[in-house]
C-alpha cells in the first residue's frame, strides 16, 4: 500500500513538472509567433533605424618609388578631431577642472592661437550642448550639433594625434572625454618638387584617383579595390563590421634616380635664376635601356620663384630649332647626297629663297663664307644646311620626309604620361595648305615641324646607342607586397636609324660641335668627361603675329650624350624666353648640360687603392686603428685593402703597422689582472677592453687613444677609474 502511494506521488510530481515545462514551451512559441507575425513589421522598422547602408572601405593607394626604392609619393592619414558633448560619461565638473590645462596644452602644440582662445572654444561647445538640452526638455526637436563639435580647425598627423590624446581630460576614454576622430587621406611627396609633374597628382577626393602624370596613367593599379562594411548602431554607438575586405593598391617603381634628379633640377634652376627665364626643361635618359633617370620642368610662378609646372618635356609640340639639323644631315648622308667634306657656300650669312630670307646667326658679322657640310653642323649654319637639303631634295621633297620617317621620329612613342605629345613632321602629300616652297628649307633647320623635347632626346639617344632607337619609359616594375608582379622591358622603336658609316660621320660632327674651339657647343666642353651634342636656338611662334626677335621670343636648347666614346647617358636641356642675355643654346643650355654631365659622371668614378698616386697629404694605405681582429679583418676585406696577417691563431686584439708600404696585423696580448695597453685603439674598442678588465673608464677627445692614466701592465684594482685621451 505504501509502495502504491509512493508511485502515485511520483506520477503526480512528474505530471506537474511536465505541465510547467509545457506551459513554458507554449509561451515561448507563442511569443515567437507574436513577435514574428504580429510585431514583425515594427521590429523590422526598428532594425532599419539601427542599421545603415553598407559603407565602402577605401583601399590603401599604392606607393610610387624611385629606381633605388626611395619613396616619391605615398598616402598619409590625417585626422580631424571632434568632441561629443553628449557622451554618456562626460562630466561637467571634470571638464571645468581640466579645461585650462587642456587649453594650455593645445596652445603649446599649436601656438598660432592663444590658450584663452582654445579655452573659450571648448566652453562654447559645452554651452551649445546645454542650450540643446534646454530645448529638448521643452519638447522641441533639435539637431544636436554639439555631438560633432570640431575641436581644431586643422587636421593632425598620427604623431600629433598621439600627443594630443595625452593632454588632460582628453587622456580619458571616448565615453568620458567625448573625443573621437575622422580619418582623411592625403597624398604626399617626400622629395617635394623632384620630378613632381611626372609623378603626378591625385584629386583631393581619393575616390576620383589620379589627376595627371604616373598617378593617372597607373591609377587602376595604384588605387586597389575598395571593400564593403556594414554599419550598425547598437546602444547609441555606431559599429562597423567588414563584409568584404579591401585589396590594397600595388606599388610602382619608377626609373627616376633621386640623385641624378637632384643634380638635374639644381643645375637647371640655377641657370633659370641667372637668366630669369620663363621656364626650363631637362631630361636625362640611360642610353642602353631608355630609362628616364631625371626629368624636371621648372616654370616661373612669380618674380624669382620657379617650381614644377606643366610637363613640357613630353607635352610640348614645339619647333625644335637647330637640333633638328642633325636629322636633316643624317637623311642627306644616308641618301648619299652629301659627304662631310663637301663644301657649301653660305656667303654673308643671308640667303634668299622663294621670297624669304634664310639667316645665319653671324650674318651681322659677314657670315661663314664657304664651309664644309661638317662645319655647317659645327657652326649651326641655317644657310649651309638649307642649301644642302635644297640641292638634294628641292625637286623631290617627299624623299626627304620619307628619310625622316625611316629614322622613326614620326612614330607615336605611346609614352606613359597622359597628355604626351608626338612629333608632327609635314609632308608634301598631306595638303597644299601645310606645304609651301619655303617648307623644305625651313624644315631642314628645325622650323615648320613640331617635336616634343623627349622625342628629340630619343633621336640623340639612338645616335649614342649605335643607331638603335629605343622608347623612353618611366616605370620599370610593379610590385605587390614587395613582390615583383610585372617588370617592364626596353622597347625598340627602330633597330637601326641609319647605316654604321652615316652614324660614325654624325658622331664625329657632334663631337666637333663641343670639342672643337670654333664649335657652337664649346660652352659645354668639359675637361673631365667628353661631351657630344648639338645646340639649338629657335624663335617661338606668336601665332598670327609670326616670329619676333629678342630673348623673350626664343627657345634655346642643347641635346647630346656623354661620355662621347662610350655613352652612358643622353640629355636634353631646353630653356624658354630668357630675360637676361642674348639667347644662346650653347651658353645657356650647354653649361647646364655640362654641370649635369660632370656631376653624374663623377658618381660613377671609382679607383682601387693601389691605383691611386702617392702624395704627401693622402697616404697610399689608409690608417687602420688597432682593435678587435674580427672587425678589422672584415672591414679590410670589404674595402678590398690587402694586408699581411702576422697574428697568431686564436687572435683577439691586433696592432696595425705599415711596413714597406704594406699593412701588417700583429698580435696585441692582454694578461688577466693587468691593465691592458689600449693606445692606437678607437674609443669603442678601448672602453670595451678596459671595462672587461674591471676598470671604470673616463674618456676625453675623439679619434684614436694616445694616452692612458694608468700604465699598461699595472695590476688592476677592480672599480678603479682610468682616463684615456683621444685625438
Amino acid at each position: 500500500m505504501a509502495k502504491k502511494t509512493l508511485n502515485n506521488k511520483i506520477r503526480r510530481n512528474y505530471f506537474i513538472v511536465a505541465l510547467v515545462f509545457g506551459i513554458i514551451v507554449v509561451a515561448i512559441v507563442g511569443r515567437a509567433c507574436y513577435t514574428s507575425f504580429v510585431k514583425g513589421k515594427t521590429w523590422k522598422k526598428l532594425e532599419s533605424t539601427l542599421k545603415r547602408p553598407n559603407k565602402e572601405i577605401a583601399a590603401a593607394r599604392g606607393n610610387i618609388y624611385s629606381t633605388d626604392y626611395r619613396l616619391m609619393a605615398t598616402s598619409e592619414s590625417l585626422y580631424h578631431l571632434y568632441i561629443d558633448f553628449w557622451a554618456d560619461g562626460l562630466n561637467k565638473d571634470t571638464l571645468m577642472k581640466y579645461v585650462v590645462p587642456l587649453a594650455e596644452g593645445i596652445h603649446e602644440m599649436f601656438p598660432e592661437k592663444s590658450a584663452g582662445y582654445y579655452k573659450n572654444h571648448i566652453l562654447s561647445g559645452w554651452n551649445m550642448r546645454q542650450k540643446e538640452a534646454g530645448l529638448i526638455n521643452k519638447g522641441k526637436t533639435v539637431s544636436r550639433k554639439s555631438r560633432e563639435y570640431s575641436l581644431l580647425d586643422r587636421r593632425l598627423n598620427y604623431l600629433e594625434l598621439k600627443k594630443i590624446r595625452k593632454l588632460p581630460f582628453l587622456n580619458q576614454n571616448r565615453n568620458k572625454s567625448g573625443l573621437y576622430t575622422k580619418e582623411y587621406l592625403k597624398r604626399t611627396k617626400p622629395f617635394g618638387t623632384l620630378a613632381s609633374r611626372t609623378i603626378g597628382d591625385i584629386y583631393g577626393d581619393f575616390e576620383k584617383g589620379g589627376k595627371n602624370g604616373l598617378e593617372l596613367e597607373y591609377d587602376s593599379i595604384l588605387r586597389g579595390v575598395p571593400g564593403i562594411s556594414m554599419v550598425k548602431k547598437i546602444y547609441g554607438r555606431t559599429t562597423t563590421e567588414p563584409l568584404v575586405y579591401p585589396v590594397n593598391g600595388k606599388d610602382i617603381i619608377t626609373t627616376i634616380d633621386i640623385d641624378i634628379q637632384d643634380i638635374t633640377e639644381k643645375a637647371l634652376l640655377d641657370k633659370l635664376k641667372e637668366i630669369d627665364a620663363e621656364s626650363g626643361t631637362a631630361v636625362v635618359m640611360e642610353v642602353s635601356t631608355g630609362e628616364i633617370k631625371a626629368i624636371t620642368n621648372m616654370g616661373r610662378i612669380g618674380e624669382g620663384v620657379w617650381t614644377e609646372t606643366k610637363n613640357h618635356a613630353v607635352a610640348d609640340e614645339t619647333e625644335p630649332g637647330s637640333t633638328f639639323k642633325v636629322v636633316s644631315m643624317m637623311v642627306a648622308l644616308e641618301d648619299g647626297l652629301v659627304h662631310p667634306d663637301d663644301s657649301v657656300e653660305t656667303g654673308n650669312g643671308l640667303y634668299t629663297y622663294a621670297g624669304s630670307v634664310v639667316r645665319d646667326h653671324n650674318a651681322h658679322r659677314g657670315g661663314y663664307g664657304r664651309i664644309t657640310a661638317s662645319q655647317a653642323i659645327r657652326y649651326s649654319s641655317n644657310v649651309g644646311v638649307a642649301k644642302i637639303i635644297l640641292k638634294g631634295y628641292e625637286n623631290n621633297p617627299s624623299k626627304f620626309v620619307e628619310g625622316i620617317y625611316k629614322i622613326g621620329l614620326n612614330q607615336d612613342f605611346k609614352l606613359e604620361i597622359p597628355g604626351a605629345g608626338r612629333a608632327k613632321i609635314r609632308s608634301p602629300k598631306d595638303s597644299v595648305r601645310y606645304w609651301s616652297k619655303t617648307t623644305l628649307p625651313w624644315m631642314s633647320f628645325g622650323y615648320e615641324t613640331q617635336v616634343p623635347p623627349v622625342y628629340t632626346l630619343t633621336f640623340f639617344n639612338a645616335i649614342a646607342n649605335n643607331g638603335k632607337m629605343i622608347k623612353p619609359f618611366f616605370v620599370k616594375e610593379i610590385r605587390n607586397d614587395g613582390k615583383v608582379v610585372e617588370r617592364k622591358k626596353t622597347e625598340t622603336i627602330n633597330s637601326q636609324i641609319c647605316s654604321p658609316n652615316t652614324l660614325k660621320q654624325i658622331r664625329i660632327m657632334l663631337d666637333d660641335v663641343v670639342n672643337q674651339p670654333d664649335g657652337t657647343g664649346k660652352p659645354a666642353y668639359s675637361p673631365y668627361v667628353r661631351i657630344s651634342g648639338k645646340t639649338g636656338t629657335a624663335q617661338i611662334s606668336q601665332g598670327a603675329a609670326g616670329y619676333k626677335s629678342g630673348g623673350l621670343s626664343h627657345q634655346v636648347s642643347f641635346c647630346g650624350y656623354f661620355p662621347s666614346d662610350d655613352p652612358k647617358y643622353s640629355c636634353i636641356v631646353l630653356i624658354r624666353r630668357p630675360r637676361n642675355g642674348a639667347p644662346s643654346g650653347g651658353l645657356m643650355c650647354g653649361t647646364v648640360f655640362k654641370t649635369i654631365a660632370e656631376e653624374v659622371y663623377a658618381r660613377s668614378l671609382s679607383k682601387k687603392v693601389k691605383e691611386c698616386e702617392k702624395d704627401s697629404i693622402n697616404p697610399f694605405i689608409p690608417y687602420v686603428k688597432s682593435g678587435f681582429y674580427a672587425q678589422t679583418e672584415y672591414s679590410l676585406n670589404k674595402l678590398d685593402i690587402s694586408y699581411k696577417d702576422s697574428a697568431d691563431a686564436g687572435k683577439y686584439l691586433v696592432t696595425t703597422a705599415i711596413i714597406d708600404d704594406e699593412l701588417v696585423l700583429r698580435n696585441r696580448t692582454t694578461v688577466d689582472n693587468l691593465v691592458p695597453n689600449v693606445s692606437g685603439m678607437g674609443a669603442k674598442d678601448a672602453v670595451y677592453v678596459l671595462e672587461n678588465s674591471g676598470l671604470r673608464v673616463h674618456l676625453s677627445g675623439r679619434g684614436t687613444v694616445y694616452a692612458q692614466s694608468i700604465v699598461p701592465g699595472t695590476r688592476v684594482i677592480k672599480g678603479q677609474t682610468i682616463s684615456i685621451q683621444l685625438k
